[in-house]
């Protein structure tokens, strides 16, 4: 935070009392709202963060009902809740507002990193090792898979200096068709 005077932070001050957002505030007295932000949590740490973005289609209520469902067990799944929370509300609400309601509630789908943490929970450091952790990155092991061009005059064959071999199911082969540039 940049150094402000005791007289911008009395302003500040002032100005929040009087219900002023932290917006309103900073276009009022020419500083930034992360500096207006954090005089006003200095002085009022129990001053609640706003956040933006669109209110909530579902009240505090409705999102511990959403919860408590998948809690006690009576629906499995974020779709399963969302079904449930359709029937009860005005407003349909989407499974992704669901998951967002369960994420709130420190709530995660756990059952694939479970199967898999069981699955391998047996492994060596020495099994591991043998893993390759890709993240979906394509990895060329012998050269590029791009284009490679080899400049002829008209009518020359390739000859097999200029021929790079190809790895097909393991095996290295030597493609030798000979291409003609006309």
């Amino acid at each position: 935070m940049k150094s402000i005077s005791t007289s911008q932070r009395q302003n500040i001050i002032s100005l929040a009392s009087l219900g002023l957002s932290t917006r309103k505030i900073a276009s009022q007295t020419g500083l930034g709202k992360s500096t207006v932000s954090q005089v006003l949590q200095e002085i009022q740490p129990e001053r609640p963060r706003l956040h933006g973005g669109c209110p909530s289609k579902l009240s505090s209520i409705n999102k511990r009902a959403i919860v408590q469902q998948i809690l006690t067990g009576k629906v499995k799944s974020a779709v399963q809740a969302t079904h449930f929370i359709n029937f009860i509300v005005d407003s349909p609400v989407s499974s992704q507002t669901v998951r967002n309601t369960l994420k709130e509630a420190s709530l995660k789908a756990v059952k694939k990193r479970l199967a898999f943490a069981l699955k391998y929970q047996h492994w060596t450091v020495e099994d591991w090792k043998r893993v390759i952790w890709s993240d979906e990155t394509k990895i060329n092991r012998i050269g590029s898979d791009g284009q490679e061009y080899v400049w002829k005059k008209k009518g020359e064959w390739l000859i097999s200096r200029e021929v790079k071999g190809t790895v097909k199911f393991g095996e290295v082969e030597m493609d030798f068709m000979m291409m003609m540039r006309k």
